[in-house]
């Protein structure tokens, strides 16, 4: 990884990860059989195939573990905020370690299916800490951290992805409750989840920003349930299709103020935005390398594959563009730590457009460069370009990312221009 320029405190965190890693990580999953979970068998062992195609619960718990250890050691909390016991990290140092952790390669320390690793991303707690009650908080954070609670997140309906200021499902008042009606498509994690935040309209017209609300809706409420999970390219799934039918909820389960939950949507994909692009970048910059090690390994016709412009120029074009992207993500990750979201949030989408779209293109030449092996389960290749391809959809398609670039370039940024 490179490590110019960066504060000394980032690159000594990232080495104390290496060491704790290599210690205690690793040893896990090659334990028990548990590399069974990253090997050509991981997408079989991770999915009940006769459950939906969900998560099978050892998969689950070998996560939980490593969360454990990770706590204990100090590392899982990083990122938060010393209240609810982390060191602040700021979103520099985020999207470093993200990359880092990615760029290390598929394993129990970063795996790409859950998003879990030893340095936790809590974007619904630190929604929850910024926008909650008082009581919200007491009940959430330490909870959300151990697992005792699971938030879900209820933006995307059937009929509406990225196009969220028009979603169908609304609340009405009734005394001092709230009636929700509507569903809610890719509803991820809700499988295990005790809570699900849904975003509903409470007041206004559809595509009006304003009059869009969310609810901390506890899944075990009458009305709210699960029809199905969709079955996606990489498996197992945890994206729930949610039907709300006259789900009561009390007015204490509203998460900011009435009205006013577009700018918690918009919390949390910004910061989840410029930490995915890290993390694509890592996971780029691992296909990269480990195609020009193989390239100066593989003999054919009488001489290494690096011999040839064939292998050399692709790959060149690649890490050009991976060194590109790395500076445009430190950059705008601590622009991010000293500006608000909003003055950035046009570079947050150059990050994760480009750097989504590199690791498909990464990892799409590591198995043509690596040939057939390249293309079976016994490498990661076809693993990573399965999981990513999703990120140039999720979190805002890389269009609506291309989108939010044009309206600060063009000038008509919070225009109704499409």
């Amino acid at each position: 990884m490179d490590t110019a320029k960066l504060p000394e405190e980032i690159v000594s965190l990232c080495e104390s990860l290496e060491k704790f890693i290599q210690r205690e990580i690793d040893p896990l999953m090659h334990a028990d059989d548990n590399i069974r979970f990253f090997d050509h068998r991981r997408e079989w062992a991770r999915t009940d195939f006769d459950r939906d195609g969900l998560p099978r619960p050892e998969w689950e718990e070998l996560l939980e573990e490593m969360k454990r250890r990770a706590d204990a050691a100090g590392f899982l909390r990083y990122g938060l905020p010393k209240e609810l016991g982390g060191s602040d990290g700021t979103n520099l140092a985020m999207a470093v370690v993200r990359e880092y952790l990615a760029h290390r390669g598929l394993g129990l320390h970063n795996d790409l299916q859950n998003e879990s690793s030893v340095i936790g991303n809590f974007p619904g707690l630190l929604l929850i800490n910024e926008f909650g009650t008082d009581e919200q908080r007491a009940e959430f954070g330490e909870a959300l951290i151990t697992g005792e609670r699971v938030t879900a997140f209820g933006l995307t309906e059937p009929d509406h992805g990225s196009d969220a200021t028009w979603l169908e499902t609304v609340a009405v008042k009734d005394g001092s409750d709230w009636i929700i009606n509507g569903a809610k498509r890719w509803n991820t994690a809700v499988h295990r989840a005790t809570h699900d935040l849904i975003f509903a309209r409470t007041s206004g017209e559809g595509g009006s920003a304003r009059g869009i609300s969310a609810f901390l809706v506890p899944t075990d409420t009458p009305g709210f349930s699960v029809s199905h999970y969709w079955w996606t390219l990489n498996m197992p799934t945890d994206h729930g299709e949610v039907e709300l039918r006259d789900v009561r909820v009390p007015a204490s389960t509203m998460l900011g103020g009435e009205g006013e939950a577009l700018a918690i949507a918009q919390r949390f994909v910004h910061e989840n935005r410029i930490r995915q692009a890290a993390s694509s970048l890592g996971a780029a910059q691992y296909c990269i390398d480990r195609s020009v090690e193989y390239s100066k390994e593989r003999v054919t016709f009488g001489q290494p594959l690096s011999r040839r412009q064939a292998i050399q120029y692709p790959l060149v074009e690649l890490h050009t563009d991976a060194a590109l992207i790395r500076g445009l993500v430190r950059s705008t990750a601590q622009d991010l730590d000293e500006k608000s979201h909003m003055q950035v949030s046009d570079k947050v989408s150059m990050c994760n457009y480009r750097a989504n779209r590199l690791v498909c293109e990464a990892s799409d030449r590591a198995i043509q460069v690596h040939g057939g092996m390249g293309y079976s389960r016994h490498l990661p290749f076809e693993h990573i370009y399965r999981h990513h391809r999703r990120y140039r959809i999720t979190e805002g398609s890389e269009e609506i990312q291309m989108r939010r670039v044009a309206g600060q370039l063009f000038g008509f940024a919070g225009t109704s221009a499409r």
